[in-house]
């Protein structure tokens, strides 16, 4: 009996050990399911970006990274975009929803870069850069993502078109914020 007993506290130390091991492989588990989407994706963006500057010959450090190589990333994702945008050429150039196929391009949608850059912007200071040298936050930039957007607009035929506000808006008077009484 007293075998059987050394052998359960055997048993159960070892089991002990191995509970332990696991639940710590658990916990890095859980701390990687517990990111957002926003901050997985955020993360695996980071990361390819890093990859990106790696494979540049000569290879660029994050600390040398400047707008033109943020926007030579987003020329090069052009070839995995899903978005047919047409060429002047072409004879659907701003239609809308062309009636058959033609040869025009795929490349990345511009809310899609859009968003890449914001979240490399925030990935880029939480990994220690300053807001004052982000070269995601570089006006060349955003002119790049304007004159994007304003290509794929015309290509598609719908113009993205500020809007305008109201000048009762812009005074902010207080009559047009009050409800009206009906009689």
């Amino acid at each position: 009996m007293s075998t059987e007993g050394r052998k359960d506290s055997t048993e159960a130390g070892s089991s002990s050990r191995t509970a332990a091991g696991s639940s710590a492989a658990a916990d890095q588990q859980q701390a990687s399911a517990a990111l957002s989407r926003y901050e997985s994706q955020k993360k695996r963006d980071w990361n390819t970006f890093g990859q990106y500057l790696k494979n540049q010959t000569p290879p660029v450090a994050l600390s040398q990274c400047n707008c033109n190589h943020v926007v030579e990333f987003m020329r090069y994702l052009d070839q995995f975009g899903k978005t047919k945008v047409h060429l002047h050429g072409c004879v659907f150039f701003g239609q809308p929803d062309p009636p058959a196929p033609c040869t025009c391009p795929l490349r990345q949608a511009w809310g899609s870069l859009d968003a890449l850059i914001g979240r490399l912007r925030a990935a880029y200071e939480e990994h220690g850069g300053s807001p004052e040298t982000n070269p995601f936050g570089n006006g060349a930039i955003r002119v790049y993502l304007r004159e994007v957007k304003e290509c794929q607009a015309k290509a598609r035929g719908i113009p993205y078109k500020k809007k305008k506000r109201k000048r009762s808006q812009l005074k902010g008077n207080d009559e047009d914020n009050q409800p009206k009484l009906l009689p």
